[in-house]
């Protein structure tokens, strides 16, 4: 008699694994969502703010990409990985059963495969997925991608939002199946963890996490209409404030000169030369200063005598 084939580890850690999938689909990743979204809002108020708060970024410097891997990247492939799995285990039967909660699964499974490409794409389009040089000069910018540069954000977003006009297209639809995506999913992370139960706390949670899904997709159009709608004097005049900003992280050692995340002129900040103070001057320097000084009065003496002896002969 065979025995019964072993169940898989999926199978075993079902509980396990979709409480977990459910948990990080919330924190880190829809937490950090948020405030990706509130950061880039910032440019609505000037380029000098959105790049504010993107030096404060990068102000973690060694520990940024510790960070990123840690509580964006891995917690995000986690949540997608295992989210096509319960989708390919599924079958949507809103065509059959045409409540609300069915078309709401259906649209959950589909905004997160469209979420899922559509963040692919964006970090590509935006940092080319690797920082290696020969990956962003000899793959990544040629097509396209690596547009974004940190120390010249609000210039360098706008542009690569204005390349085509199909590229603010995409991003409408990936930010909003995005949002949708962490809205509905917090209404079923609740249902999944037991918080609301009864027919009331789901409604309530459902008027709760509509008015959270309208609110973060107008921050989100928000700022992407700052980007998107940027005049070329409004590009131009935020590559010079970010010049001056990045000069003077450059001054205050803060920031390295030829600094790959900048995407301007390095040559105003490496080039830029200042005379020593005079105090720091050489003694003979000082002193060969102060002969000249002394020598122009009696020459200027000299000259005036000249023509005032001139006058005293013409007047007699």
């Amino acid at each position: 008699m065979k025995e019964a084939p072993s169940s898989s580890f999926l199978a075993r850690n079902e509980f396990l694994i979709r409480r977990l999938h459910s948990l990080t689909g919330l924190v880190p990743v829809g937490a950090y969502m948020c405030v990706h979204l509130l950061t880039n809002a910032s440019v609505l108020d000037s380029g000098a703010a959105f790049q504010k708060n993107v030096y404060m970024i990068h102000s973690l410097g060694a520990v940024l990409p510790v960070v990123e891997w840690g509580f964006i990247f891995l917690p995000l492939l986690f949540h997608a990985i295992f989210g096509v799995v319960i989708v390919r285990g599924g079958l949507p039967n809103s065509s059959t059963y045409k409540y609300t909660s069915n078309i709401r699964y259906t649209l959950q499974r589909a905004s997160g495969m469209v979420a899922f490409a559509f963040i692919m794409w964006h970090v590509f389009h935006m940092h080319g997925w690797f920082h290696a040089e020969w990956w962003q000069k000899g793959v990544a910018e040629p097509l396209s991608g690596a547009m974004f540069k940190p120390y010249s954000a609000a210039s360098t977003a706008a542009e690569a939002l204005q390349i085509s006009i199909i590229v603010p297209v995409l991003y409408v639809i990936g930010v909003l199946s995005c949002v949708f995506h962490l809205a509905n999913g917090i209404w079923t992370f609740g249902i999944t963890w037991g918080i609301w139960v009864s027919p009331a706390a789901q409604t309530r949670a459902t008027w709760a996490c509509l008015v959270f899904g309208l609110a973060l997709s107008a921050v989100g159009l928000g700022a992407l209409g700052g980007f998107a709608t940027k005049t070329k004097e409004q590009i131009a005049a935020d590559k010079a404030v970010e010049q001056k900003m990045f000069d003077a992280k450059v001054a205050s050692g803060e920031v390295e000169a030829d600094s790959h995340k900048f995407g301007g002129n390095h040559q105003h900040a490496e080039g830029e030369q200042h005379e020593a103070p005079a105090e720091e001057k050489p003694a003979e320097e000082a002193a060969t200063a102060t002969e000249a000084t002394t020598a122009a009065p009696a020459e200027g003496s000299t000259e005036t005598s000249i023509p005032a002896a001139g006058a005293a002969s013409d007047v007699n």
